[in-house]
């Protein structure tokens, strides 16, 4: 069953009201259910959810909105709060239901083993379950390839009137900055975000798929985005010809590739937290991780997992940022304030 915005409220109390089965064991039980707070609306999680169904027997139910209205919907609810899983997009977002208190630490052999170090908190909070890479889409025709390097690239004077991106306040930029600081220093990333923002074809105005339909359009040259927007636009029969002539750059110099994941941890109150884990070592085994970049072109969290999807294949391999996500939260406030005196909208 899948809750969608309008109905949290109403659902959230409902379930609470109506219990959720065993919390303890390793099999399940008749009536068990699992309670999953997500801010991701995807295929591919709809697909892990009738996996888990199917192979355990418990059903799963789902409430979905955004990622700070589900903050605000567990700190309301509190103990009686009926999730076991919450799962949000971007370790900036995980960072802010951590400080929250929303997690309670699930650490087992089996996430440690599968999950990367980097993409998993310290002490099991949450643990990254898809990642996505932030990149640079481009029109080959009016940018000279051998001109991009980094994200450094998008400060360089060459660019001024060119640049398309989103606004300051979009989580994937603030953690973008974020990592950007903690590679940098302040001092730079501050210049480079001042640079970038001289740069603007227009002012911030919509999200990644409009940014590359801008620069497809002609109203800028090279946008910021999360890779996945451009490939859902490649294997997209409809829209296949709005990318065909531009190309994504890998920001592999410096550092690497900033990449980021949607992640799950196990809430705090969760009247299941047996299940809770059963669900999250789950969704790390192959067929789920298969299900992200198959039904969602992101890329699997789980590295050694192998996958169907011409449009990830066509774009190629890319150096890793090997920074640990959790400290993406801890330079928010920071990366705001950057953005701020950086005149960036």
């Amino acid at each position: 069953m899948r809750f969608g915005i309008i109905g949290l409220f109403v659902a959230t109390l409902s379930l609470a009201a109506c219990g959720s089965g065993s919390s303890s064991g390793t099999g399940a039980s008749e009536g068990d259910m699992l309670v999953v707070f997500s801010s991701r609306h995807y295929d591919s999680d709809y697909a892990l959810y009738d996996a888990f169904e199917e192979a355990t027997g418990v059903e799963v139910r789902t409430i979905e909105a955004d990622g700070d209205l589900l903050v605000e919907r567990l700190k309301a609810d509190g103990a009686r709060s009926p999730a076991d899983v919450i799962v949000t997009v971007d370790a900036g977002r995980l960072w802010r239901a951590e400080q929250e208190e929303l997690f309670a630490p699930l650490v087992t052999d089996e996430l440690d083993a599968a999950v990367p170090a980097g993409m998993r908190h310290p002490d099991g909070l949450w643990y990254g379950l898809a990642k996505r890479a932030r990149v640079l889409v481009y029109a080959p025709d009016r940018i000279d390839a051998s001109k991009l390097t980094g994200y450094e690239s998008l400060a360089d004077p060459a660019f001024k009137g060119k640049v398309c991106v989103r606004s300051s306040g979009n989580i994937y930029n603030i953690s973008l900055v974020a990592a950007l600081i903690d590679r940098w220093g302040a001092e730079k990333a501050q210049k480079w975000a001042t640079d970038v923002a001289g740069n603007f074809a227009r002012d911030p105005l919509g999200g990644d798929t409009d940014q590359i339909k801008a620069v497809a359009a002609g109203e800028c040259d090279v946008a910021l985005v999360n890779h996945y927007y451009f490939a859902r636009l490649m294997n997209d029969e409809k829209n296949k010809n709005l990318v065909a002539d531009l190309e994504v750059f890998w920001p592999n110099a410096d550092a690497g590739v900033h990449v980021n994941v949607s992640g799950a941890g196990v809430a705090k109150h969760a009247p299941n937290p047996e299940l809770a884990r059963q669900f999250i070592e789950f969704a790390m085994t192959e067929q789920p991780q298969r299900f992200f970049a198959e039904l969602t072109n992101e890329y699997p969290v789980v590295e050694s997992v192998a996958y169907k999807n011409a449009a990830l294949e066509t774009l190629g391999e890319f150096t890793e940022d090997p920074i640990s996500l959790a400290k993406l939260g801890e330079n928010q406030a920071e990366a705001q304030q950057l953005f701020d005196r950086a005149g960036w909208p």
